[in-house]
């Protein structure tokens, strides 16, 4: 009796805050065809998502990015001649860790993140990594680490936010979008946030800041924004590699 219920509440939850946003719309869409032209194997392409669980995403993080896939160029082959290939490995509640198209996001404003210094041998050690983690299951340990995404803006401090995005089991099989590619970088000991010195201790730094600086070293409380704004990672704007000439605008 009790799992049934908690069967159909969990798929409740899952379909509530999967449902679209209302409130969404993408402001900057880079031309699929140049987006595709510009990623390489071991790119990271954030996501602005239009989902609810989006919206709760970016309050939680205070970031624009909800969403976080690993660009792996052309190491799957296609399922047949005519299909899409499947060049991004992302982690999804409903799916789980699967490979999917570039196009699935060409109506979202997107972001490439791009490691810099990386060599060929270390990029197919992150692209080997996320392709034998297809088929992990996403990391929601039972119904009540889904219920923090009911509230559009839950009440908890600052402080307490990105931990609140980080319950699940802790178990190796299962896997949450950026924590599984902080995994992949951190298996390659690619840095993504800097290390802090307690002995240099910055003195504008308050108190939680610095714990959380110490803390975030753990793949499971990595989110989109961390590849953002780490100095580590070059943003690539398709746009602007293209040769942007601002002469060449037409202006109502």
């Amino acid at each position: 009796m009790f799992q049934s219920i908690s069967g159909f509440l969990y798929d409740w939850i899952i379909a509530y805050i999967h449902r679209p946003s209302r409130k969404y719309e993408p402001f900057s869409l880079a031309d699929p065809v140049v987006l595709r032209e510009n990623l390489r194997p071991g790119d990271i392409l954030l996501v602005e998502g239009n989902q609810r669980i989006s919206e709760i995403i970016k309050y939680l993080t205070q970031s624009t990015w909800s969403h976080a896939a690993f660009y792996i160029g052309e190491a799957l082959a296609p399922s047949s001649p005519d299909a899409e290939p499947l060049n991004l490995i992302e982690a999804g509640v409903e799916e789980g860790v699967v490979a999917v198209p570039l196009s699935k996001y060409a109506n979202y404003n997107t972001r490439i993140c791009r490691a810099v210094g990386l060599n060929a041998a270390d990029r197919q050690k992150l692209v080997d990594f996320m392709v034998s983690s297809i088929g992990l299951a996403y990391d929601t340990r039972n119904i009540t680490d889904l219920l923090r995404y009911l509230l559009p803006h839950p009440p908890v401090p600052l402080r307490r936010r990105r931990k609140m995005l980080a319950l699940g089991s802790g178990d190796p099989t299962r896997a949450i979008c950026s924590s599984l590619i902080a995994q992949a970088f951190q298996s390659i000991q690619y840095p993504i946030l800097p290390l802090w010195d307690g002995d240099n201790d910055p003195s504008d730094h308050c108190a939680y800041t610095k714990h959380e600086i110490m803390h975030i070293r753990h793949h499971s409380l990595f989110t989109p924004r961390d590849f953002d704004i780490s100095p580590y990672f070059q943003i690539v704007k398709p746009s602007i590699e293209k040769g942007f000439n601002r002469n060449k605008l037409v202006w109502e």
